[in-house]
């Protein structure tokens, strides 16, 4: 299991909580690690939260030291991930890479958020992750709030994005130092 795969894009769609994630997380953080021995890669998002639903995409975050960012991302594409074509476009001074890998029999689908270590967006991903991860009524409302945006007939990435996006700004904005 460590050959970055293709990334299929598809509609956003509801996925319970698959509890092998965190071990697929894992595994390609060891391998971001190991071609960016400098940068720290975590597990961030949705399949991050135990029990949390979401779109079945294993998040994460690969943050690089001050000066790094293009070893960084020349690093992450030598893995095998490839530059978005579709949802919720990052520029390259702040990328973000996919790519899938398969675990068990499973084609796990991957963001790679290439992030600087010191910055703000840093501390906020962290900070959501980690109040969804104590809060268990927030993140049923998350979850609440996914389900209702493909409810209503999103079906483009980007749109599925924009639409929790204020969710996710409150959180992490009430839950401020």
């Amino acid at each position: 299991m460590s050959q970055i795969l293709p990334y299929a894009i598809l509609s956003p769609a509801y996925v319970e909580y698959d509890p092998a994630t965190p071990a697929v997380a894992q595994h390609v953080v060891a391998l971001i690690e190991a071609a960016a021995p400098w940068a720290k890669a975590e597990h961030i998002g949705s399949t991050a939260i135990p029990g949390c639903a979401g779109k079945g995409i294993v998040d994460l975050v690969a943050l690089y030291p001050r000066g790094r960012l293009e070893d960084t991302r020349r690093a992450v594409d030598r893995l095998g991930f490839q530059h978005q074509r579709a949802g919720h476009e990052f520029p390259e001074d702040r990328p973000m890479r996919v790519g899938a890998i398969e675990y068990r029999g499973q084609i796990y689908r991957l963001h790679v958020h290439i992030v600087a270590a010191d910055s703000a967006e840093a501390k906020a991903l962290y900070r959501f992750r980690d109040v969804l991860r104590i809060d268990g009524q927030l993140r049923d409302a998350y979850q609440a709030k996914k389900r209702a945006i493909l409810e209503s007939g999103t079906s483009d990435p980007a749109g599925y994005t924009h639409a929790k996006g204020e969710f996710i700004n409150a959180v992490i904005g009430s839950s401020a130092p």
